[in-house]
């Protein structure tokens, strides 16, 4: 059965739910509280278990721009990790909320893209948007892997 538009919504909104999962276990608890909330969060949303998921965070840079393995997201989305030490921790930002906008969806099977506008909100009420594209294949089980993750800063001209 094809993707639907739900689908795709409810894997946006499920990794939106995450990131803030993984913010608020930093607050209440402390880095390893945060860590394995991220690690529960990159096992329920991400294909890694497909093979490399084709990753590249917003605020990722050089040699280590690109993170096609667990471990690098893991260190993107809480940091402490002496492998990657530009990475101060996405994920323990203070989010709150999550907000997706559409600008396109394409689906072809058990594929399926989506690209538009994250629009994440932290603690003091900070908004920080960002373009983003998610592409997402059905594993075995039915359930929507991201095996691409494009994100970056809008274009200031």
């Amino acid at each position: 059965m094809p993707i639907s538009s739900d689908e795709l919504k409810a894997a946006r909104n499920a990794w939106g739910d995450g990131l803030i999962a993984i913010s608020k276990a930093y607050e209440e608890g402390d880095i390893d509280a945060a860590r394995a909330v991220a690690e529960q969060v990159l096992d329920a949303a991400y294909g890694y278990n497909l093979g490399p998921v084709l990753f590249k965070p917003t605020l990722a840079s050089g040699d280590q721009t690109f993170r096609p393995t667990r471990k690098g997201a893991l260190s993107y989305f809480v940091g402490h990790d002496a492998d990657y030490p530009l990475d101060s921790g996405f994920g323990i930002k203070g989010w709150r909320e999550m907000e997706s906008v559409t600008a396109a969806e394409f689906v072809e099977g058990d594929v399926g893209m989506w690209m538009g506008w994250i629009k994440l909100t932290d603690k003091d009420g900070n908004l920080t948007q960002v373009d983003k594209s998610f592409g997402y294949k059905k594993d075995e089980d039915g359930v929507l892997r991201i095996v691409l993750h494009h994100s970056s800063l809008p274009y200031q001209p």
